[in-house]
């Protein structure tokens, strides 16, 4: 399948349905879950990273049992915004993942995702190095699925958050 735009991904969705929020990282991949409101993203798992097969069946898993039917991958876009290797690397793994699962994906950016969820665990939740690195990747999914949540949530009166709606 092909890459949509966030805004399609979301207006495409039916009732009741949700969307994976999914934070590829080199050991393992961050999975968040949105709830059917499309309103709050919440940490799910990691699962880890291997063949390509093996993780687009846990995913597509994943959806089948939470309802779920659309993917929101994290796109680590460098610091001024523009695409760098790990950035395309993360687009290619997307949509390879849509094809071998069928759901349709977007990207959103996930630049200091896990800089900002490190910065949390450390002063709030007062987590060991291990069980903070435990911690990150699913919390860094919910973090960047909760900003695109948020980037696309449609504004009171049905004007979109940034007002061409």
């Amino acid at each position: 399948m092909a890459i949509i735009n966030l805004k399609d991904l979301r207006a495409d969705l039916g009732r009741n349905e949700r969307l994976i929020g999914l934070d590829p990282g080199t050991k393992t991949i961050g999975v968040a879950l949105s709830d059917v409101t499309l309103m709050l993203a919440s940490p799910y798992g990691s699962l880890r990273r291997g063949k390509l097969a093996a993780n687009a069946a846990e995913i597509a898993a994943i959806a089948r049992k939470e309802g779920a039917a659309g993917l929101v991958v994290g796109l680590p876009l460098s610091m001024d915004g523009t695409m760098g290797p790990a950035a395309q690397a993360a687009k290619d793994w997307a949509r390879a993942v849509s094809d071998a699962t069928g759901l349709p994906c977007a990207l959103f950016d996930e630049r200091l995702s896990s800089a900002a969820v490190n910065r949390m665990l450390i002063s709030e939740a007062d987590l060991t190095r291990a069980k903070r690195a435990e911690a990150v990747d699913r919390a860094a999914a919910a973090y960047m699925l909760q900003s695109a949540l948020d980037a696309t949530r449609p504004a009171p009166g049905g004007r979109d958050m940034e007002g061409d709606g």
